[in-house]
């Protein structure tokens, strides 16, 4: 009757157990594709959020570089918040609002984005970045007029072809005051470096307007200076800045050269950036506070890309296959092993076949338990053959003897005299015990063997069993020797011991020749009582030892059932011990004797009642 293996070692529970833990492979798998795909498209898109967020500054603060005010910049607000689905409104420092690019009156976020103001915040000369410092567009007063304009260019032409007779290539650009400008293309080139021919000095003199303003920047530099207590005695050199149109960084020129580093150049140098300011002031816009917001409209701020949609896809159908081939390989690996056992099993039993051991798994471990079980199972089968066998040697042998010996009778040949009816109950006493040895092994293997135990001394038994064999051992000239450690408890048959430990002492005198010793001892190991037999016999080879305690196993093959015993009295010991929860043991080396330890649990003493108690 077979028996229902349990659930979790279910060959289907582990074929499922193994296709969900693929499946989740390929679900992360695919999972984390996906997060990569989309994580790069969100930083894509963060990217262009944020580009487009500096651009929509940039184009304010150049709005308000140029601007006296802020009157006419719904127009602009509306065109960039159309252009980037962003909603931008514009307040002054005190939440004012000034314009706002949605139609509702909606709540403006708590904080502000950025305060454009074009005197502090410069994001024009590095798009992207927000630079401390004068926007390069608001040049107010410095504003070329057309004539000017006209004049400046055409120097600049004049000095562009001189720069390209000396082998220099240019670029002539127009700089937010109308001032023409020469770029040098050459790679790595000194900005400021112009040919000989070309330094006339012309295209950098000021025009009238430029000197104008810069004198008019020259006189509140020097009002600051006064106020800070600071006296030159000479004007400060203000110029053109060729980059910007604007006014330069002051120069210091003077018959005590001026410490640039000292506090005196870093009054003037802060002097001339408060007078720049107080300048431009009436040109620009006043600061004011920018929101960003989404916008109206509801746009879906991410869309994965046909590219990422036809990766993913292609991804997960990759890993879906590698799935169904993983099954399906691991499938034919668990059923190849169990077609193969099914196999053996069904061959006739006198085969004993064997199966290959290919695998290190639950399947190998099963191909590897059958092969035992098919070695127990030949090896029990030659066991039995040669147990029946050694049977009938040992029960012919007396029954011959007996049978002979009353046909003798029986003819009148020999007269049943008492010699001969001692020889035969010496053939029947033989006989009776190879049957009793029988049936006790056969009771063992059964389970049917009875056991009264109960709490006996470990030193009496030996006393005991000692006693028993004393006569014997002083007959063969053999010492006996018996010894115990403390006092030791068994829970035991005192019978069915003294059987065990009688079988044992008759082995130990019978193979020990004269002047050798015996020894019976006991002694305490952790939890276990072990009773020792040794003795100084001839002792066992190694290739013996395994079938010690097989039964009709002899240690000399020559000794008869007489001299040798029935070859079942070490099987017998094995059988008593194990029915008594123990085990036993045999050690040896040939030429110095044998030990034989039987292991058996150690129990606490009875409590013996005191005179207190009493």
């Amino acid at each position: 009757m077979s028996r229902a293996l349990p659930l979790r070692r279910s060959l289907l529970v582990r074929l499922l157990i193994t296709s969900v833990l693929i499946a989740a492979c390929s679900v992360a798998a695919t999972a984390w594709l996906a997060v990569q795909t989309t994580t790069r498209a969100i930083q894509e898109e963060q990217g262009q959020v944020l580009a487009d967020d500096m651009d929509i500054l940039r184009q304010l603060s150049g709005y308000a570089a140029t601007h006296p005010d802020w009157t006419d910049v719904a127009g602009t607000l509306r065109s960039v918040s159309h252009r980037t689905g962003r909603r931008i409104a514009l307040t002054t420092t005190g939440r004012v609002p000034i314009a706002d690019s949605a139609d509702h009156t909606s709540a403006l976020p708590l904080k502000a984005a950025a305060t454009v103001d074009p005197l502090r915040t410069d994001t024009d000369t590095e798009p992207g970045a927000q630079l401390s410092g004068i926007d390069p567009r608001a040049v107010g007063p410095y504003r070329l007029p057309a004539t000017e304009r006209l004049k400046v260019a055409k120097l600049a032409a004049v000095r562009q072809r001189c720069f390209a007779r000396n082998g220099v290539r240019t670029r002539m650009e127009r700089l937010p005051s109308g001032r023409s400008h020469l770029t040098n293309l050459a790679p790595r080139a000194d900005p400021g470096y112009v040919p000989d021919e070309c330094a006339d000095g012309k295209l950098n003199t000021p025009t009238p307007t430029e000197q104008k303003a810069l004198d008019a920047l020259s006189a509140l530099t020097r009002s600051c200076l006064d106020r800070h207590d600071v006296h030159l005695g000479h004007p400060v050199a203000l110029t053109v800045d060729a980059t910007t149109g604007s006014a330069a960084e002051p120069s210091f020129m003077d018959k005590k050269p001026l410490d640039e580093q000292g506090a005196r150049g870093r009054t003037v140098k802060a002097c001339v950036e408060v007078a720049r300011r107080q300048q431009l002031d009436p040109y620009v816009a006043p600061a004011v506070e920018l929101f960003l917001g989404t916008g109206d409209s509801a746009t879906p701020r991410f869309n994965m890309s046909t590219a990422n949609k036809v990766k993913v896809a292609g991804v997960a159908g990759l890993v879906l296959a590698l799935t169904v081939a993983a099954t399906a390989l691991i499938a034919l690996r668990l059923v190849r092993p169990l077609r193969a056992l099914t196999a053996a099993a069904q061959q006739p039993p006198e085969q004993h076949v064997r199966v290959p051991v290919t695998t290190h798994d639950e399947t190998g471990v099963l191909a590897l338990a059958f092969n035992e079980l098919t070695e127990r199972r030949e090896r029990m089968e030659a066991q039995r053959k040669a147990m029946v066998s050694d049977i009938a040697h040992e029960l012919r042998t007396p029954l011959t003897n007996i049978r002979g010996w009353l046909e003798v009778a029986r003819d009148g040949l020999v007269d049943p005299d008492p010699e001969l009816l001692s020889s035969l109950h010496d053939e029947a006493v033989i006989l009776q015990r190879v049957i009793d040895d029988l049936q006790e092994l056969a009771a063992a293997d059964a389970g049917t063997l009875r056991l009264h135990p109960e709490e006996i001394r470990a030193d009496e038994l030996l006393e005991q069993v000692a006693a028993i064999h004393r006569v014997r051992a002083e007959d063969a000239q053999i010492r006996l020797a018996v010894g115990s450690t403390g006092t030791l408890w068994l829970n035991a048959d005192p019978v069915r011991m003294r059987q065990t430990l009688g079988n044992l002492m008759s082995n130990a005198i019978r193979h020990t020749p004269a002047g050798g010793t015996v020894t019976l001892r006991a002694r305490r190991q952790d939890d276990r009582i072990v009773i020792e037999v040794s003795d100084t016999g001839a002792g066992i080879e190694p290739e013996d030892l395994p079938h010690v305690f097989d039964r009709f196993w002899r240690a000399e093959k020559s000794r008869s059932r007489r001299t040798g015993g029935s070859g079942l009295g070490l099987a017998i010991v094995r059988q008593l011990v194990t029915a008594h929860g123990g085990t036993v043991t045999v050690s040896s080396t040939a030429g110095s004797g044998s030990v034989f330890a039987v292991h058996l649990p150690y129990v606490e003493g009875p409590v013996v009642p005191t005179a207190a108690s009493v």
